[in-house]
This record gives C-alpha cells, structure tokens and sequence, in this order.
C-alpha cells in the first residue's frame, strides 16, 4: 500500500481535522466494500497516513532539541499494536520496536526490524529468553538483581554483542490510573531507587559491571500527567551521572526513558503532543538532549491509539425502562479495560447511517451494548448519540492502541478483521492487515482436535 506525503508535526489542529475526514471517508468505503455488513458485523480501521504522521512528528520533536549526531532510537511498544503489518509500517517510518518476551520478538522480527532496533524489556525473563536475546545482540533492561545474575552467568558463558543496562524504579509517584502507575513505591517493575541501600546496590553493580552501559526507566502511562514523567527521568539521568563520575569514563552511554505519552480520549485533539514532552525535559533534565547520552524511547500508545477505529454494525435498537439501547457486536471481547472499568477507559462513540454517513439529529440517551451475555457489556452508558436504528454503524474512536491486541475470547466471539487505509485519489483503498477469525479457527484454539482427550482418560 503506497501513502500520501505527511508533514512531520502530524499533532496540529489542522492535522487533526484531516484526520477526523479521513476516518468519516474511510467508515462509508468500509460499508460500501462490504468490509463491514450483515456477513461481517465487526470491523477494525487504521488510518496509515496518520500513523505515518504521528511516527514523523515523534522523530522530529526529540531531533529538535537534541544536539547533532545524538543517537536516537525510537522503540514501538510492540504490546500496544501486535500486529506485524504495523510493526513494518513503523520499521519503514524510522521506529523501532521494544519486545515483552518471545511472542513480541517474534513479531518484530517477522516485520523485518533489525535486532539492532530492538529492545526486550521484560518483568519476568526466563534463561532462554535471555540466551536468545543475547545471541542475537539485541539490546537487554534487566529488571532485578536476580536477572542480573542470570546476565553474569551468560556474559561469562559466551560473548553477546547486546547492550546490556538495569530497569529503575525512580519511586516519584503514580497517575490517575493506580493499576498503569509503573513508578510508584511499591511498583512491581525495575530495582526501588529509593529503597534503603538501593542507590549504592545500583552504582556498585555498575562499577563491577563495565558492560553494563545502559539504564532504564519508564514512568509514564495512560493518566500520569508529563511533569511526573519528566520526573522520572530526571531521577535516572542523575544516576546516570553519579555512575559515570563513580568509574572516572563514560560507562553508561545510554538512557532509556520509556513512553507512555498519555493520549487524550475525549475529543479528536491530539494532545499531549511530543513536541510538548520533549521541550519539557529539555527543561527539567537539559544534559540529557546535549549529546553525551544515546536515546532510546518506547511510545506505544500516543503513536496509534487516534488512527484507530473499531466499526460495528447495529443488530437491534430496543428500549428498556425508557432508555435507548443500540446492541453491536463491539463489546468486551475488544475493549475489555473499558467495559469493566469505564470511569478510567471511556470511549468515545460516533454514529453513522446504514450506508456510513455520519448520522445527523439530536442527541438521544442510549446504551452502546456489545454482544456478550452478561448486563455489564456497554462501551457507552447514557451517552447523549444521534437516535441509532436496526443496520445503522457505531464508530468506536481512539482505538488504534491496545484495542487490537487485548482480545477477550468471552462467549467465544471471534477476533474481528483489521484493515488499513489510505486515500487514493477521490476514494479509499484498504488493505487486510489481520483476516476475521473463523469459526473453525476458534474450534481449533480450543482443542477442537482432541475432543476425545479426556472421556478417553
């Protein structure tokens, strides 16, 4: 699929608008081929284009406050869009990718990232995931000091050409979100920054370590507001410093700093943007952009969640205690986060017509119901929508993140097809990036081969 050019702010109002266009051509286009209908209720929608932009501005905000020649890596959080046709878009934007574990790194080699563009990070590395890491050189956070002592062992086994650093846990607070706030005193994730004894642990595991060259933090996520992460990295670039003033040289060479730029789900705006993040941490940590350091980020959800879409056909429209109630096939099984806990993930939703139009009339309160048996599968409750009927469409915004990737197999509801799209000329042209799940495919994941398994025991 060959796209349009985009300009590298990619967050602008105007870009914004566009977009808002380009997903309203591309919801008709997707009725009118068919990709969503009565034979295929359910639907997933990127917007490449917008990808593409958002990979743009995110290298061109931290190149603008960064001296020349400063090595940047931007690593796609592979968790938040685990599809590889997307993982290949981004490799061709310029972004790499940061893998949790085997099925992650698989992806992204099978998209065709280089390993010298890969990050694992990782809470919970096995000895092989760490043998495979480190024979293909791909670069190494370790997360405690029991895994540091794995790493000790397979350095001394057999040379890697990985870059090898320690996760921190800077312990600066959490955000709205408690179950995201990777950061906080008693967080699972890296080694307690301020723990008693801690600080010296990390410097001395440096010093003992020369290969050691890498740290990593990673504060931020959906809710934490900028200045905390900002926080965060401030604390790990300071340690950074100790470290290298410790050992007499420049041992550590790299600072990962993490992602989680949080995205704003309310409205069609993009914002934060980051332009904004980067010219905040070129304030609070100003030696950190001046070249002495290599960069590496891991953005996941700020590059795709807006260019996202889920498209559900409306199967019924009913009332019940005098409220509306549009029931979909867009529930739980794709937004699990929101439907069982709604006050931190809510969605917004977009009505449009049987033939994709965006539906015009006023606002009517009315349930967006998904289709699995249990009373608590709304992606919207009360929400102010233009009157949905039988055959109309919902469109489910800022998907692009997360919502492709986190599939609920409740009632046995299969994975919906995902596609992306470009303008082509006066029209929309798609490509599959993921098939529908068939039924037979379900029946096969759930040991549809062994059926005699267990009477046979």
């Amino acid at each position: 699929m060959s796209g349009t050019a985009v300009r590298a702010t990619g967050h602008g109002d105007g870009d914004d608008g566009e977009r808002v266009a380009r997903r309203d051509d591309a919801v008709r286009a997707a009725v009118e081929q068919r990709l969503v209908g009565p034979g295929a209720p359910l639907a997933g929608l990127l917007d490449v284009t917008g990808i593409r932009a958002s990979a743009a501005a995110l290298r061109a905000a931290f190149e603008s406050v960064s001296a020349p020649g400063t090595e940047i890596l931007h690593a796609f959080a592979v968790k938040a869009t685990p599809l590889v046709p997307v993982l290949r878009l981004l490799h061709a934007s310029g972004i790499g990718a940061e893998v949790a574990g085997p099925g992650e790194l698989a992806l992204a080699r099978a998209a065709g990232i280089p390993v010298a563009r890969t990050v694992l990070d990782s809470p919970a590395k096995t000895p092989a995931e760490l043998r495979e890491a480190l024979a293909l050189g791909i670069a190494v956070n370790a997360d405690n000091p029991q895994e540091l002592s794995r790493l000790d062992a397979l350095v001394r086994s057999a040379a890697t050409r990985s870059p090898l650093g320690l996760r921190v846990n800077p312990q600066v607070g959490g955000g709205a979100i408690e179950a995201l706030s990777t950061a906080t005193a008693t967080s699972k994730f890296g080694v307690a920054l301020q723990d008693e004894g801690a600080r010296e642990w990390l410097v001395r595991a440096y010093l003992d370590r020369p290969w050691l060259t890498r740290l990593h933090t990673h504060t931020g996520s959906q809710g934490v507001p900028l200045s905390l992460m900002a926080r965060g990295v401030a604390e790990v670039y300071q340690l950074a410093e100790e470290i290298n003033r410790r050992a007499g040289r420049q041992q550590v060479d790299t600072l990962d700093i993490g992602g989680g730029l949080p995205v704003d789900f309310g409205s069609d705006a993009t914002a934060p943007t980051y332009a904004q993040y980067a010219r905040l941490l070129a304030e609070v940590v100003p030696g950190l952009f001046g070249g002495r350091y290599g960069l590496v980020t891991e953005f996941g959800r700020s590059l795709l969640a807006k260019h996202g879409t889920v498209l559900a056909r409306v199967e019924y429209a009913k009332s019940a205690g005098g409220r509306r109630i549009a029931v979909t096939h867009a529930g739980v099984q794709i937004a699990t986060r929101t439907v069982y806990a709604p006050a931190s993930w809510p969605l917004r939703i977009a009505g449009y017509d049987a033939k994709g139009r965006p539906k015009p009339g006023p606002g009517v309160v009315q349930d967006i119901a998904g289709p699995a048996c249990f009373a608590g599968d709304l992606l919207a409750e009360g929400r102010a929508l233009p009157p949905l009927d039988q055959g109309d469409h919902v469109a489910v915004l800022d998907t692009g993140a997360y919502y492709f990737a986190a599939h609920y197999a409740y009632n046995s509801l299969a994975r919906p097809g995902v596609y992306g799209f470009v303008r082509d000329g006066g029209g929309i042209r798609f490509a599959t990036v993921r098939e529908p799940q068939t039924v037979q495919e379900i029946v096969a994941e759930s040991g549809g081969d062994r059926a005699a398994a267990l009477t046979e025991l």
